[in-house]
């Protein structure tokens, strides 16, 4: 079976590349770091002019329609752009969501507004600091309105539209969307470990919401979507490590050192070997998953797993050691070593940590064995 990608897929990948390269510079990155602006402003209307948002809504809500296999493409250039854009937040979770889930009302509504970088959405589903099941979830629905508190929403402090896990007056979990374009919430910006990433605790007290289409089983909702955004935040944390690992070897070739370009010393040829191995291994976990994630798959759960925790640890790996092969230099402000590590571990926590995303992995590949036979 072949997993790469056509001709003019790549051609949209190399489309968006020059335009990342030429509008979101480090000095963009560096802008949000600093605190001189909450998110990219400019690079997020340039990639909803290009319809980079709208890449896999369908063209009667707005959309190019083009698909989640480019979809994938745009991420890894995202990632390796550091691009400071609430687009996961957005694309992978509130449109998937209002695709997956909500009344046609909504998504004529909503969707729109969200290819045209018109509407910025938000994500909230964790309460507590303990790991994230159906009991966590505290907040809850009555007679039209949320009360709660959603603890570090990434972009919870720039969104527009919120999605929101919550629990109804019967006990039910589903899904609730917050336009606050009109509803007001209380929001506090958190530090995080990657400021150029917006990040939030938000509150609500009587704030209005509605359900999001039919209201169906919200936790088997949950883990349906975070498959689905876990291949394509799988993609941005590859983007991250080939652009970490490009930056180690072009520094091991002009850093010299007793004479020598460092890369010829035997130390730093291994590391690079072992950055070099595991991210080509995700960069084969991810087209993997990218196949099942457009053709809806049935293994979309198992690829999607096995994308997520080879990619988390392709970014963290490589760009942990991007840091090391720039040396003395590597750890200062002024290098943008740094950007790529707090990225790599801002990422790591989306959807659920390392740990989360194993323990779907081994269970995933768990029911795929077949009992042995009756001896």
């Amino acid at each position: 079976m072949n997993f790469d990608f056509s001709d003019d897929q790549k051609l949209l990948r190399d489309q968006t590349a020059r335009f990342l390269s030429e509008r979101c510079g480090m000095d963009q990155v560096r802008a949000v770091l600093e605190g001189r602006a909450p998110y990219a402003e400019g690079v997020w209307t340039g990639l909803a002019d290009m319809g980079l948002i709208g890449t896999a809504i369908p063209e009667q809500y707005g959309g190019t329609g083009a698909g989640y296999l480019e979809l994938c493409l745009v991420a890894q250039e995202l990632g390796a752009a550091l691009a400071p854009t609430p687009f996961g937040s957005t694309v992978y979770l509130v449109t998937e969501a209002l695709l997956r889930a909500g009344s046609e009302a909504q998504r004529a509504a909503l969707l729109p507004a969200i290819a045209a970088g018109q509407l910025k959405g938000a994500f909230a589903v964790v309460e507590q600091r303990t790991a994230l099941t159906p009991k966590s979830i505290e907040t809850t629905f009555a007679n039209g309105v949320l009360n709660g508190r959603k603890l570090v929403v990434p972009d919870g402090g720039i969104a527009d539209l919120l999605v929101v896990l919550a629990r109804n007056a019967a006990g039910h979990l589903g899904f609730y969307l917050v336009d606050l374009r009109s509803a007001t919430v209380e929001r506090e910006n958190v530090k995080s470990i990657d400021p150029t990433r917006n990040t939030a605790t938000i509150t609500f007290r009587n704030t209005a919401a509605e359900p999001l289409g039919a209201g169906a089983d919200g936790w088997a909702q949950l883990l349906a979507l975070q498959d689905r955004a876990a291949v394509l935040y799988a993609f941005e944390q590859l983007g991250g490590a080939l652009r970490a690992l490009d930056m180690a070897v072009g520094y091991a070739k002009q850093r010299f050192a007793f004479g020598r370009a460092i890369g010829s010393f035997q130390a730093i040829k291994h590391m690079l070997a072992d950055m070099y191995v595991t991210a080509k291994l995700a960069e084969s976990n991810c087209y993997s998953a990218a196949w099942a994630l457009s053709t809806d798959a049935a293994e979309l759960p198992l690829a999607a797993a096995t994308a997520r925790v080879s990619a988390t640890q392709a970014f963290q790996q490589c760009s942990k050691d991007n840091i090391q092969v720039h040396g003395g230099m590597g750890f200062t402000w002024e290098f943008d070593c740094h950007l790529y590590y707090r990225r790599s571990n801002f990422l790591a926590l989306e959807l659920g940590g390392l740990s989360v995303w194993e323990d779907r992995l081994v269970n995933g590949l768990r029911a795929t064995q077949k009992p042995s036979a009756a001896a």
